[in-house]
This record gives structure tokens, sequence and C-alpha cells, in this order.
């Protein structure tokens, strides 16, 4: 057997040499305002504070992010997302043209595009972690209503497609859940490799873990946070960061499908990653992540380079 080489040895996370394989994303894209407060702590807050911090605006959502890293190592990458329909739907539209990927969107009549604001304050105590991240979501986002039928229209693109990326956010409504399940489907039927993406972090407070085991049960491969796996399915988390090798039986007992897992784990769980796929030894690598890098989009390159790995036979 060859000695196992991990996706930051190659291709690395600043893309691929040779850009090849296609993806077709399935997710959220809106507009997103992002701010880091230095100096500022929410824990210390008790009263109205004006801040003057680095903030900026830009088009965002799970399917843009995603997009706009895995661009580097793909031939094609598509994007099918529902959207509004305002001022900001041409700048999604120009956003995901400027990066070079294909899109689908579908734009709901007289609806506003989704808007978000995260908010990062400073790191604190002695180890000077990534600080804490209040991220604000406006209820019920366009993409809360992507239909199966949406993803019926948009059919052909999944079928030529070498994987499909969907994540959790979907399965919060029940109209975007049909649409995920039919995307899945669609994918399986044509060979089309399903790659699902465990967010939110806090889904397991969100959502019962019998409404995930099916997307879980029919992925290839699944990119979780170990913690978040664990709460979903009644497991002690890790401690401190800790390698989660005693997950791994938990994982197997509770989805057949055997999936090719890689868990995040480690102090800030970004640090890690754990391989492990039913019937082979268990392999772990760090991810590049240290303290003082920047944290957003960060998960979404390590995503890009490992989809990238995980399909050229790494």
């Amino acid at each position: 057997m060859a000695p196992f080489r991990s996706p930051l040895e190659w291709p690395g996370l600043d893309g691929a040499a040779e850009r090849r394989h296609s993806l077709f994303v399935i997710g959220d894209a809106g507009i997103e305002v992002r701010a880091s407060l230095p100096g500022v702590r929410f824990a210390e807050i008790d009263a109205d504070r004006l801040c003057y911090a680095p903030a900026r605006a830009l088009t965002a959502g799970t399917a843009v992010n995603l997009a706009r890293c895995a661009v580097g190592y793909f031939r094609r990458v598509e994007v099918l997302a529902r959207v509004g329909d305002d001022d900001y739907t041409e700048a999604i539209r120009r956003e995901l043209c400027r990066i070079g990927a294909a899109h689908r969107l579908v734009v709901e009549p007289g609806v506003p595009n989704g808007v978000s604001v995260m908010l990062r304050d400073a790191a604190g105590g002695e180890e000077g972690g990534p600080g804490v991240r209040l991220l604000v979501v406006q209820d019920e986002p366009p993409a809360r209503r992507l239909a199966a039928a949406d993803v019926r229209a948009a059919a052909a693109g999944i079928e030529d497609a070498d994987v499909l990326a969907v994540d959790g956010y979907s399965l919060l409504a029940p109209a975007s859940r049909e649409a995920l399940h039919e995307a899945v489907r669609t994918a399986r039927a044509a060979g089309t490799r399903v790659v699902f993406d465990v967010v939110p972090h806090d889904i397991d407070a969100r959502l019962t873990a019998s409404c995930v085991l099916p997307v879980l049960e029919r992925a290839d491969l699944v990119v979780s946070e170990a913690h978040t796996l664990a709460r979903l399915l009644g497991h002690a988390p890790p401690i401190g960061g800790r390698e989660p090798r005693d997950l791994l039986p938990v994982l197997d007992r509770a989805v057949s499908g055997g999936p090719l897992w890689l868990l995040r784990f480690g102090p800030t769980s970004l640090e890690r990653v754990l391989v492990h796929q039913r019937g082979r030894p268990p392999e772990a690598y760090s991810t590049g992540y240290a303290p003082g890098t920047p944290r957003a989009g960060y998960g979404d390159r390590l995503t890009s380079c490992e989809l990238y790995w995980w399909l050229s036979g790494g």
C-alpha cells in the first residue's frame, strides 16, 4: 500500500497546477457584511457600543464561498441557488461570473435577497483563539425555498458533474430539504458522487439525527467538525480538541452507507482532520491552520483542496 499523502502535501491550499474534474454546488447565495472587532469581547459588552473596525460587504453564502475557492482546482464549477429580485441580484450574478463559476440562479420575483451579518470579537485568554463569531442571517432567505422542480430543471448539470456538493443548511426548511433529496437522488442515479457538509455547526440543536441520517447514508464523502457529529449522534464530543477516534465506531454503527469521513478537530476544530472509512485504517493530517491565520474562508479552501485530492485518488 502506498504511504498516505495528505491533501495539504498535494495539491495544497493554493490551487491545483492542473485544474480538472467538475463540481456542481447547491447552497446559499446572498450578501454578507463581515467585521472583526479588535479590542472588543462580546462577553464584556453591557451597553451600547460604537466600534470602528475593518468591515466589508461581499457576495457570499455556502454555494458562493465554496465556488470561489473551488475554481482554483476544478475545470468546471457550477452553482445552483435561489436568489431574490432586488439591487443585489445582479451583484451576485456578476460575482459568480467574475470568479469563473457557471450559475443557474433561480430568481424569485418580488423577494429581497438574503443578507447576513458576521461579527467576530477579539480573541481572549492567554492562548489567543480566533474569537467568538456571531452570525446573524436574514429570516427565511430565498435559499429556504429552493424547490425540487428547480433541481429537476438543472438535472443535466448534476448528471454531467463528477461531484455534487450540498450542505446541511438546505435541511432547515421543508422546500429546500426536498430539493436536497432530489439532487442527491439525481446524482446517485447518474453516478455523480455526493459530498455533504454538516453545517450549521449546531445542526444538532436544530434537527434530529433522523433528519440528517438519510443524507449521510447516501453521501460518498462527509465533511464535518467532530464535535457536531458527536452531538448529533448522542456521543460525547472530543475533549480539548483531542483526536476523535472513539467516534469512528459510532459513525460505522449509525451510517450504513460507509462514506469517507473528513472529521475536523483541534482547539478550534480547524487545525487537524481525521480521515475514516469503514474497513480502512484511519489517518490524520494537519490543515495548516494556526493562531493568527484569517479564519473566514479557510474551511472552504480546505474543502476544495480535499475534494480535488479525493477525486484524484487521494
